[in-house]
């Protein structure tokens, strides 16, 4: 199994729409690891580790987010691959 860690930044409408949420709920449902958070630039990080396939998944999940959110741009970095032991929302 390829394990894979990205640190993704997602555009445009993407807070104050439940973007962290729905983010956490498609990452558990892939188990994927790592977390998300709201930026003071108003972007929000996602840290997402885990099987390749899950979290390449998770990936173009965020460029359509939850229902009220409006994407405009997802950009992606491969980092080392780090241990986290869950999905959280910080």
């Amino acid at each position: 199994m390829k394990t894979l860690c990205l640190r993704c930044y997602v555009s445009g409408r993407v807070q104050g729409v439940g973007f962290r949420y729905a983010t956490a709920d498609q990452a558990l449902n892939l188990g994927v690891t790592g977390y998300v958070r709201n930026l003071p630039d108003r972007r929000v990080e996602v840290m997402a580790c885990g099987e390749e396939r899950a979290v390449n998944a998770l990936r173009n999940w965020l460029w359509q987010g939850p229902q009220l959110a409006r994407v405009s741009d997802v950009r992606c970095d491969t980092l080392p691959c780090r241990d986290f032991h869950d999905f959280r929302i910080d």
